[in-house]
């Protein structure tokens, strides 16, 4: 079994995970990566994507994050989110709001601000929901 190490996972909010495990598979901005124990150092750009987990007994728990920054070093992962949320957890029908009034507000093209704000809301809502139906256990 591979060795144990400290994950923290935190949004401006809360402390969404904070413990032991022994691997993540975390998506990047350069693709997916997995961690294990005494993993090289690094800092990552971690768009909107899954965030998989292994527990204690083994078992995987994955986690739709919407954006953030992963930092890996000492034996211990830390991970700074805008927001977390496990994947059984996720309310379905907020994310499909969220993906409908990002699309009128793309389609609307009010300022390129607020187009660049829609798509990064039509991003986390198309992960949301895509982490809900891939990881949710049904």
């Amino acid at each position: 079994m591979a060795a144990p190490y400290s994950l923290i996972v935190i949004t401006p909010e809360k402390t969404f995970f904070d413990g032991e495990t022994t691997q993540i598979i975390a998506r990047t901005a350069d693709g997916d990566i997995g961690i294990l124990a005494h993993h090289i150092s690094l800092v990552a750009n971690l768009p909107s994507g899954p965030l998989k987990i292994r527990q204690a007994d083994g078992s995987w728990r994955t986690a739709a994050v919407s954006t953030g920054l992963m930092k890996v070093g000492g034996n211990k992962v830390s991970i700074f989110a805008h927001a977390v949320e496990w994947a059984d957890e996720i309310d379905v029908e907020w994310a499909k709001r969220s993906e409908e009034d990002a699309l009128e507000r793309i389609k609307a093209k009010k300022s390129s601000q607020d187009y660049n704000m829609a798509e990064l809301k039509l991003k986390r809502a198309l992960n949301r929901l895509s982490v809900h139906d891939s990881y949710a256990k049904k």
